[in-house]
This record gives structure tokens, C-alpha cells and sequence, in this order.
């Protein structure tokens, strides 16, 4: 018995690494969020499943624990990398609470890889990835990371930049950056990363204040040296040519 903690990319079949395939079809029970579970049941829909809706977190991950403790192999699903905003960590701090059992991460494609390279290359340079959500950290935290990230020149790289409870929260971290950063940044932002209606754009910073974007979208800030090049986000790494 093994719990399998998996990281699909952002969602289609292509993303995936042939381990997270592999391992997926090898388990006894999926598990997930109910919106991660319905994309990897189009793949692979012989499977037992089993979700939870948002904010269940903590009651998937002990579901999941106590499956593999009954002798079933578990995938515990997550988008993206699991070890990047996913459920990695979770897992590994509610251990205490069980018997010694085998764990192993299964890396995936975050949304800051898989979105650059839509983009172009925006994160040829050192970056930073910050998560605008504000359930499990603090907003004036968030507001001290988007500050320092930009005032040391990082690109920066937004996850879950906008909901419907938090529709201002990437115009405020524009304002905030744009204490730092120029107006004219080059930015870009990619909406359904490698799923049905996936779009790009590339804009400004300022630009971007006025942009009304989603859960499903990933926003990149450039650093000051950051450039559009036919329409495609490129961070030079600082080659002479």
C-alpha cells in the first residue's frame, strides 16, 4: 500500500509526466477536488473516484490516508505540481495522527512552467511565484511579498490572482508594484493553461490593473529589463549579443 501524491499539470493528457500516468492507472482510488477530479476522469474514467469540494482539504487528505491504511494503493490528484500550492505538505504534517505508511511525491507541471511557455520565456531570470488568495495567508503578508519581489526586480509570477470574493485584489497588487516597477512592464497572463480555451495576452503593468481575470488565469510581471517580442514575453537572461 502506497499513498501517491500526484501532480498532473494543468490539465491535459500532454502535460502529464509518464510517471503521474503511470501511477494513476496503477492506483486503486483517485482522489481529488471535484473540478481536478472531472479532468482526470476524462483519461481515465475506469477508475474509483472519490472528491471533495473546495475548502475540504483537510477531510480529502485524511480520506485519503486512511484508504491507503486499509491496503489500497491512493492517488491523491492535485494540479499542477503537489508540492507547489498543492497537497504535499498537508499530507506530510497530518502523518502524526497515523501509523507509519509509504508516501511518495509525484512531480507535475506548475502553472508558472507550463503558462511561460505559452507566454513566450518570461521566466528566464530569477522569479518569484506568489499566491494572491488569501484563505490560509494573511493579505498583509501577501502585500510585503508583492512589495520586496518587486522592489528586488523579480519577475513576478501570480497565482490565483482574482475570485469572486477577491475581484480587486490584482489591481491592488498592480498599484503595489507599480510603486517599484515601471508602468510600462511587460506582462502577461495566460487563462486555461493547456485546456479548452486556453488565450494569452501581453500587456503592460498598467495595463493589467484594468484586466479582469479568474481563477483559472496566471499572471507574469516582468522585471525591468523584461521585452515583447513579436507579441511574446522574453526575460533576457544576459547573454552578450
Amino acid at each position: 500500500m502506497k499513498l501517491y501524491i500526484v501532480g498532473f499539470g494543468p490539465g491535459g493528457l500532454e502535460y502529464m509526466t509518464n510517471e503521474a500516468v503511470s501511477v494513476i492507472k496503477e492506483a486503486d482510488i483517485i482522489v481529488g477536488y471535484s473540478t481536478y477530479v472531472e479532468i482526470v476522469k476524462e483519461y481515465f474514467p475506469e477508475k474509483k473516484y472519490f472528491q471533495t469540494p473546495m475548502k475540504k482539504e483537510i477531510d480529502r487528505c485524511r480520506w485519503a490516508i486512511e484508504e491507503t491504511l486499509k491496503g489500497s494503493n491512493v492517488a491523491l490528484v492535485c494540479s499542477g505540481d503537489s508540492g507547489i500550492y498543492g497537497l504535499a505538505g498537508l499530507i506530510y504534517e497530518l502523518t502524526k495522527d497515523y501509523p507509519p505508511f509509504e508516501i511518495e511525491v509525484v512531480a507535475g507541471v506548475t502553472a508558472a512552467c507550463s503558462g511561460g511557455s505559452v507566454l513566450g520565456a518570461p521566466l528566464t531570470h530569477d522569479f518569484a511565484v506568489i499566491s494572491l488568495s488569501d484563505l490560509l495567508t494573511p493579505w498583509e503578508v501577501i502585500e510585503e511579498r508583492v512589495k520586496m519581489a518587486s522592489k528586488a526586480d523579480f519577475v513576478v509570477c501570480l497565482y490565483n490572482p482574482s475570485s469572486k470574493k477577491r475581484h480587486d485584489y490584482l489591481q491592488k497588487a498592480c498599484d503595489m508594484m507599480m510603486e517599484y516597477k515601471k508602468k510600462d512592464t511587460v506582462c502577461g497572463y495566460v487563462r486555461n493553461i493547456g485546456r479548452m480555451g486556453e488565450e494569452y495576452h501581453i500587456c503592460t503593468l498598467e495595463e493589467l490593473r484594468e484586466v479582469q481575470v479568474d481563477m483559472f488565469t496566471t499572471v507574469f510581471v516582468g522585471n525591468s529589463n523584461t521585452k515583447n517580442i513579436n507579441n511574446k514575453m522574453v526575460t533576457p537572461r544576459g547573454y552578450h549579443i
